[in-house]
């Protein structure tokens, strides 16, 4: 049975919420997530707390109830799964999308496992997999990551992290009082202004006092095996370094966005072209859920003001698509 009403492409908590929102309208789907469930979210720094409240990341009016007002990654990890597992939805693990082709009002989309026929397509693959690169010489040395996990990994350490967001402070902060000696390189004047409001001030002062090293107004020139070297404001300085986190933000696949057809606009956000009552993309029956709608804004859909997508898509799936 490989012929579905709707195939998902991301079992994130959107892809999730749009596989639930179809199995309650008998519509028949499935899920293709390349990862475990939610294989954002498991990727996510093992001691990360969200900015929004656990009413706010509930999906399908399903409470998730967290020790704190704010959940953390394990938490939500339980939350999606067990949503998941309760509801016995429809999801391929570990399966990769790697192509999707529409012949005349069917699309085929076509994994590293094997081929599915669709009358609807949905995209919800976030934004994660792709890092914003730094594109200076030293980038693709090993002691250079994108992603920060642990910061038990950086103790006793000299760690330059690039960056000035929630997930360059939170490395910054944890890998400090893990032992790192921090030093941060960030391009603009200041601390992010969207960095969580609990967590600014204490970035702040721990510049203050001296326990994190910082460089404002400044960039990477050159990445080498036991230094890193930024133009400042002051000029061209050597730091000695250790490990580099390059956390400069992520943007969605828009290769894979453009091969199927659908249209970016032609400014540096590159957004894609839906219509925002349903969803649809410019390419018939083709839907986008999530935070992909935002192309490189990539601040401006989260989980709580995306979870309606999938209402949206199924509704107009339900009215105008499966005649």
């Amino acid at each position: 049975m490989n012929s579905f009403d709707v195939v998902i492409i991301g079992g994130g908590p959107i892809g999730i919420a749009c596989g639930l929102e179809a199995q309650k309208n008998k519509l028949t789907y499935l899920i293709l997530e390349k990862g475990p469930i939610v294989n954002s979210l498991y990727n996510y720094p093992l001691n990360m707390q969200f900015f929004s409240s656990s009413e706010k990341l509930e999906i399908d009016d399903i409470p998730f109830i967290s020790n704190e007002a704010k959940p953390k990654r394990n938490e939500a990890l339980e939350y999606y799964r067990r949503i998941v597992t309760s509801n016995k939805l429809t999801i391929n693990l570990f399966e990769k999308v790697t192509s999707i082709e529409k012949v005349e009002s069917e699309f085929t989309v076509v994994s590293n496992k094997n081929r599915y026929n669709a009358k609807n397509v949905i995209i919800a693959t976030g934004f994660y997999d792709i890092p914003k690169k730094l594109h200076v010489l030293g980038e693709n040395l090993v002691k250079v990551s994108h992603y920060y996990k642990d910061p038990h990994f950086y103790a006793g350490q000299k760690l330059a992290i690039i960056g000035a967001s929630n997930s360059a402070v939170d490395a910054a902060l944890e890998c400090y009082r893990k032992g790192a000696e921090v030093t941060m390189i960030v391009r603009g004047k200041q601390i992010g202004e969207r960095v969580k409001y609990w967590v600014r001030p204490d970035i702040i002062n721990r510049i203050k006092e001296n326990s994190i090293a910082i460089f404002y107004n400044a960039e990477v020139k050159e990445i080498q095996e036991n230094k890193i070297i930024i133009n400042t404001e002051e000029g061209v300085t050597a730091v000695e370094n250790d490990f580099v986190l390059a956390l400069t933000g992520y943007q969605p696949n828009f290769s894979f966005l453009e091969k199927i057809g659908i249209k970016l606009s032609n400014d540096e956000n590159k957004t894609p072209t839906y219509n925002q009552n349903t969803m649809e993309t410019n390419v018939e029956n083709l839907y986008l859920a999530g935070v992909i709608c935002g192309g490189m804004e990539t601040h401006k859909w989260f989980i709580e003001n995306s979870r309606i997508h999938a209402k949206m898509i199924v509704k107009d799936i339900l009215e105008t698509n499966l005649n």
